[in-house]
């Protein structure tokens, strides 16, 4: 994921039993496909270079069997520590909340939700039958990317109007260098694998 032209696009693939989604850039040029492996006991996943998922660029895998308070590790292609994202355990649950640090475990950014409220109607409508199809285009939560360091915003992920919920923008608002920019990217793919599943 090197030479990025925002905003990304995520799309997830539907009737398919893995969780995989594609990231496009503003170019419509495919950045990463990611799957996640699926009847794992700890999430595993793999980020490749496009969808002939002939190069693996990224692995992140959990630090914990199936915690809500997992660490989730990222890899490159050839295995080394790049950093990882923590949940915030029980803070997650209100308000969605995730922590980046460095290789060196260095609290870089966090993630934090922009309103718990779109998230709570959201998950709410869609347990209605026939309903639930479309709140997609009715709920359509933020995350803001936010610097340890200055406190500002570096970036933004929004859920975008869409059927079954399948389309995220990652928008990227302050620079950053190449290495952040892999964790904040490979965090915010990590995150939405996890929200989507809480609704």
């Amino acid at each position: 994921m090197k030479n990025v032209n925002f905003p990304l696009e995520l799309t997830f693939k539907i009737g398919t039993l893995s969780n995989d989604f594609t990231a496009a850039d503003a170019e419509g040029r495919t950045v990463a496909y990611v799957r996640s492996k699926i009847f794992k006991l700890k999430e595993d996943i793999q980020v490749f270079s496009d969808e002939n998922r002939t190069q693996v660029d990224y692995t992140i895998k959990a630090n914990k069997w199936l915690d809500f308070s997992a660490a989730y590790l990222f890899a490159d292609g050839a295995g080394n520590d790049i950093g990882q994202v923590a949940r915030k355990g029980w803070a997650s649950i209100w308000k969605a909340r995730y922590e980046i640090f460095d290789a060196n475990k260095q609290h870089e950014f966090t993630i934090q939700e922009d309103n718990a409220w779109v998230k709570v109607w959201d998950a709410m409508l869609g347990e209605v039958p026939i309903l639930g199809a479309f709140t997609g285009y009715f709920f359509n939560p933020s995350y803001s990317v936010v610097s340890q360091a200055t406190g500002q915003p570096v970036a933004q992920l929004k859920k975008k109007k869409s059927f079954f919920g399948r389309r995220f923008n990652i928008i990227k608002l302050q620079p950053i260098d190449e290495n952040q920019e892999a964790r904040v990217l490979l965090s915010c793919m990590m995150m939405i694998l996890l929200e989507r599943r809480r609704g």
